[in-house]
């Protein structure tokens, strides 16, 4: 791995730390930096999980005064249900051939990247027209979870849309479950991801102490930050990776 490299990765994972801790789409520096370095796409997705849960857990421990208490579905139940789906979607991972994966990464991008920028307008219009129960909710976040284990893209946009429609108003709470519940479902898939071999130790290392300044760092100084600056970079950047990845193909 040449300097460049590795200045790169150290950048990627920093940056990435402090917009997970936020407002989300790390793996959108992360996963494509790996991907530039000459990482195989389903390695680089594993070893940028890797790379950026502990991340989360410096993030969650710093937001550690902010967690919301939420009526009608415990926080531990949300914790239980993020795990579960997490060992799924990482399980899919580990069983999808490279080829597939490249082809269906385009898509993910893409998909994250509008999510991630249409997510002011979509909060507000699940509440006007979404009217479920805890039950169904805890449906959806193991859905989520799935997700967060197999690629992970925006992943906390779409539990802050979730959170919003459990009553969770305040985005620092809202930050504070987001940054938990995705550490959990990123610690089960790190194991599976170890147990099956697809971790890039070397890469690994190098991003792991850059995301986990950069989480904690976002979460200490993100009452202090622009929130309108970091979305724009965020979509800005989603935007060229997915063209990116289109390219590539």
């Amino acid at each position: 791995m040449t300097l460049p490299h590795i200045l790169l990765l150290v950048g990627a994972a920093f940056v990435a730390g402090v917009m997970n801790a936020v407002a989300g789409g790390g793996s959108f520096l992360t996963f494509p930096a790996l991907v530039f370095a000459g990482i195989p796409s389903v390695m680089a997705n594993a070893t940028s999980t890797v790379a950026l849960f502990p991340a989360s857990l410096a993030a969650a421990w710093a937001y550690r005064h902010d967690f919301p208490r939420i009526e009608g579905l415990r926080a531990s139940t949300l914790l239980a249900i993020s795990l579960a789906g997490g060992i799924v979607g990482a399980l899919l991972l580990i069983f999808t051939p490279e080829r597939t994966f490249d082809s269906i990464v385009p898509w993910l991008l893409l998909a994250a990247t509008t999510l991630f920028a249409t997510n002011r307008r979509l909060i507000p219009w699940l509440k006007r027209n979404v009217h479920t129960g805890p039950r169904w909710l805890g449906v959806v976040q193991f859905a989520i979870a799935i997700y967060g284990g197999y690629f992970g893209g925006a992943v906390g946009i779409m539990m802050l849309a979730l959170f919003g429609l459990l009553g969770v108003s305040q985005i620092h709470a809202a930050n504070a479950l987001k940054t938990l519940l995705s550490g959990a479902l990123n610690a089960v898939a790190v194991v599976c991801f170890i147990s099956a071999g697809k971790v890039d130790w070397l890469p690994a290392a190098i991003m792991v102490v850059s995301a986990v300044a950069g989480g904690y760092a976002g979460a200490r100084v993100a009452r202090g930050m622009n929130p309108e600056h970091i979305r724009t970079s965020i979509i800005v950047i989603g935007v060229a990776m997915t063209l990116a990845f289109f390219l590539r193909q």
